[in-house]
């Protein structure tokens, strides 16, 4: 019997049913939607429903959740609980996520500001990394969803070195990349300027990459953002690790939007996902584009081929 693949859609509100019964049917997968069943026979009325992962298997089907679970979670988090205990049990061979809405989530008692901490909580994983890579560029992030004046007193030492550790072995043990060139952002306009527009380099960043050195990982930086971004396209690194979410995804998503896919690092499972967000002002009008959803199930399955 074969390990399917788990989708969870994300919010029902969103395009997620859609890209994701979209994506599925046009790579012909063995996979289980797991999410708010109504919208998934909305989008697609003919979907069999299921109550177990691998009933039915071979082909796409939908299972709801909450009748698995007998819980009042969000749907999309009771979703998210589901597929990752299947993932960790050996139920399911990856887990890829479509777009959940952190306002209306914040607004129900959801405590964590995204999936990735929250999925980090499912795997008993401290700091999970946040990371995206397919296109041309590749970048994991120290910090991920702060308020900017938060950022700084977050970047330490400890989850520098962590963020370096992780992405490298990943490349390495994943994408077969055999001595990972990771390239760091720092913090500040100029990496700091020697200190003149900030110490967070001289006192944290510039540390954190002498101990990753020391360790044998292949490090470069402190360097300025819009130096890194460059020299990766230049082929100078395999990876740019960004202190902070916009530092890295804004250059990310200008050049390589709709086929760079959410990754995240340090799981004992694989997890993928779409780029974008929920995209309320197309729910309902079919004309969502399944590029991102695509490219995150490829790459889900090139991970656990």
């Amino acid at each position: 019997m074969s390990t399917p693949l788990l989708i969870t859609p994300g919010d029902p509100r969103g395009v997620g049913a859609e890209v994701a019964v979209k994506a599925a049917r046009r790579l012909g997968l063995d996979a289980v939607l797991i999410g708010d069943l109504p919208e998934l026979l909305r989008v697609a009325p003919e979907l069999p429903v299921v109550s177990q992962i691998h009933e039915g298997a071979g082909g796409l089907r939908a299972l709801d959740p909450h009748a698995a679970l007998g819980d009042a979670e969000p749907v999309e988090i009771a979703a998210l609980r589901l597929a990752v205990s299947a993932c960790l049990e050996g139920r399911g061979r990856a887990l890829v996520t479509g777009p959940i809405h952190k306002a209306r989530l914040a607004a129900r008692g959801f405590q964590h500001p995204g999936h990735t901490t929250f999925l980090g909580e499912l795997c008993g994983v401290a700091d999970p990394v946040m990371a995206f890579v397919g296109g041309a560029l590749r970048v994991s992030l120290v910090t991920v969803h702060l308020p900017i004046k938060r950022v700084a007193q977050a970047i330490t030492k400890p989850l520098v070195l962590r963020t370096l550790r992780v992405s490298s072995a990943e490349l390495s043990d994943r994408l077969g990349i055999a001595q990972p060139r990771l390239l760091v952002c720092g913090l500040n306009p100029h990496a700091g300027d020697g200190g003149l527009l900030g110490r967070e380099e001289l006192d944290v960043i510039a540390p954190a990459i002498s101990a990753a050195r020391a360790e044998g990982l292949t490090v470069e930086g402190p360097v300025s953002a819009e130096v890194a971004f460059r020299w990766m396209l230049d082929g100078r690194a395999d990876m740019v690790v960004a202190m902070y979410h916009d530092q890295g995804l804004a250059p990310l998503k200008l050049i390589d939007f709709g086929r760079s896919v959410n990754w995240t690092l340090g799981l004992p499972i694989v997890r993928t996902s779409v780029d974008h967000g929920t995209a309320d002002d197309l729910y309902g009008q079919n004309r969502a584009d399944s590029a991102s959803m695509e490219a995150a199930i490829q790459l889900a399955l090139s991970l656990t081929a």
